[in-house]
């Protein structure tokens, strides 16, 4: 995932946890807000009712026939709430009448201890489901509202003697519906002596109403939070792509001037933007320590060149002194044996100082190509013709085939190339070793890691160089290009190799902008496969003058 990415995702989580909380926040602040709407209309709507019961006599309910001890009268001697029904047909009424019960004294047994509070809540439900007090209007009388023992105690404790809850009540006919109750323990009036004083009775009065238009409401907000929080999110997502892509721009082209750097190239710097932040800090540094890498390499390609030049004369004048001895004069058996020592390591030391220098060309950016159409087939044909007597000479049968594909390159470089490989097949004691050249792609090509490098899909051709030997473990294969590095040090010596073949091999390749791999099975062979691009070759004219 890139940075990119992940700063999008972030930022879009922190806001949309941001929105979240926002909308959540707004949603318990309104519907708490419209709670406390509907508890205060229930306040004024219960004690308008109470003012008209009071002003006009009404008591809550009646039945036709009197009921003993019934307080609130019957309906041939009191008015009903039926007489001003009109004025509340938006709530759900019930009254319980606690007949001759005492509210402080109420208060008193419900602080009590727990088996004073339980007798409590014996009596009182007594006199509420026994005498038959219960009055109801908007509730169907099969499911009237119920409390619970807690809430029964609560009320009677609580210092006004009223609570607020919501509970699904149901009409008859009608389906239940989420209702906001109202609920009073209060000493209602209904009716005065003949001396004018008030006659009154403790009642638990329940005023209700419901909910819908407030859940109505609330669902309507709550749509509103959810379309207002996807187009915030997805806005915000938007806006952190694009503003990150702006913040790492800076980087991206740091990292693309960085790609462009390589053992070669060191002397490119990468370009620093002025934004005055760590972008700019970490451009500056890494200039700073491509200074340092450049010097470095610089002191070592020096070093490698003049240490170069400076052992060939040496060398080269040992080489023919003991060639003069041995032409020249007549040495005994030892001296002969001694100075043929001295010819041959001083002919390997040549090799080697031939093969520092030209490494040291190539890491110094001086190995120059002359670039012109190269037939794949005919060149690995030529290569074949040279070493067969060499390959005969060991018992080795070297053959060449393939397509012929022309692409473009140094051909006495790649030709360089393919004897080395060949060599190496030889030096090992392959008994068969066959060179081919095919057509192929970038991506086709396995373990090259054309992919990562811009090769994918380029048109290219590989030449592979394929032996039956002995075969290369795999741990070694990763560092077969690694200079002097050898996988059998004694029989490598023995050879005259120095270990820098292969290096000079990858380097000679990386210069046409080709990659070099090596597949190879204990006991079974190796294969040596060279990818090069096909380059920029003139297109022939097909016309016939």
């Amino acid at each position: 995932m890139t940075l990119r990415t992940r700063l999008t995702l972030l930022y879009t989580a922190l806001l949309s946890v941001l929105l979240l909380a926002l909308a959540l926040a707004v949603l318990t602040v309104m519907q708490r807000s419209l709670l406390n709407g509907v508890d205060a209309d229930l306040r004024d709507a219960y004690g308008q009712y109470t003012n008209f019961a009071e002003r006009f006599a009404i008591r809550p309910f009646t039945t036709n026939l009197p009921q003993p001890g019934d307080p609130f009268g019957t309906a041939s001697e009191q008015r009903t709430i039926s007489d001003i029904r009109g004025a509340f047909p938006d709530y759900h009424i019930q009254f319980e009448a606690l007949i001759g019960e005492d509210i402080a004294a109420l208060t008193l047994q419900a602080g009590g201890p727990d088996v004073q509070r339980q007798l409590l809540l014996n009596r009182l439900r007594d006199q509420i489901d026994a005498l038959g007090t219960r009055r109801l209007a908007g509730i169907d009388p099969n499911t009237p509202i119920h409390l619970s023992d807690a809430q029964l105690l609560r009320l009677v404790a609580s210092p006004d003697h009223q609570l607020l809850f919501s509970l699904e009540v149901k009409d008859v006919g009608l389906p239940p519906v989420l209702t906001r109750v109202l609920v009073k323990l209060t000493p209602f009036a209904y009716g005065q002596t003949s001396d004018g004083s008030t006659l009154s009775t403790p009642t638990i009065a329940y005023f209700g109403r419901s909910l819908e238009e407030t859940s109505r409401t609330i669902s309507t907000l709550q749509t509103i939070m959810l379309v207002l929080f996807l187009i915030g999110a997805g806005t915000a997502a938007g806006g952190a792509y694009l503003l990150a892509g702006q913040a790492l721009a800076p980087l991206r082209t740091v990292k693309r001037a960085a790609d462009r750097i390589g053992g070669q190239t060191l002397a490119v710097r990468v370009p620093e933007p002025k934004t005055g932040d760590e972008v700019q800090s970490l451009a500056h540094a890494l200039n700073q320590m491509l200074d340092r890498l450049e010097g470095s390499f610089e002191s070592q390609r020096r070093f490698t060149s003049d240490a170069s030049h400076e052992l060939r004369t040496p060398v080269t004048a040992i080489q023919g002194h003991a060639s003069y001895l041995l032409r020249r004069t007549s040495p005994n058996e030892q001296q002969q044996e001694s100075l043929n020592i001295i010819k041959n390591e001083s002919e390997r030391l040549t090799l080697l100082i031939g093969s520092l220098l030209e490494l040291a060309r190539s890491d110094g950016g001086v190995l120059h190509l002359r670039r012109q159409p190269v037939l794949a087939l005919l060149m690995l044909q030529d290569v074949a013709r040279e070493l067969r007597p060499l390959a005969q000479a060991q018992n080795s049968v070297l053959e060449a085939g393939g397509q012929d594909v022309t692409f473009e390159g140094d051909p006495d470089r790649i030709k360089q190339v393919i004897i080395n490989l060949v060599s190496n097949a030889l030096k090992v004691g392959a008994g068969s070793i066959r060179l081919s050249s095919a057509p192929e792609p970038g991506p086709n090509t396995p373990g090259s890691g054309m992919a990562e490098k811009g090769q994918k899909g380029q048109p290219g051709v590989r030449l592979s160089v394929q032996d039956d030997g002995p075969g290369i473990a795999q741990e070694h294969l990763a560092r077969l290009f690694d200079r002097f590095y050898r996988v059998e040090e004694s029989r490598a010596r023995d050879k005259g190799g120095a270990g820098l073949g292969l290096a000079i091999v990858k380097s000679i390749v990386e210069a046409h902008h080709g990659f070099i791999w090596i597949e190879s099975v204990v006991g079974s062979g190796t294969t040596v496969n060279v990818w090069f691009p096909l380059g920029n070759l003139p297109e022939l004219d097909d016309d016939v003058a």
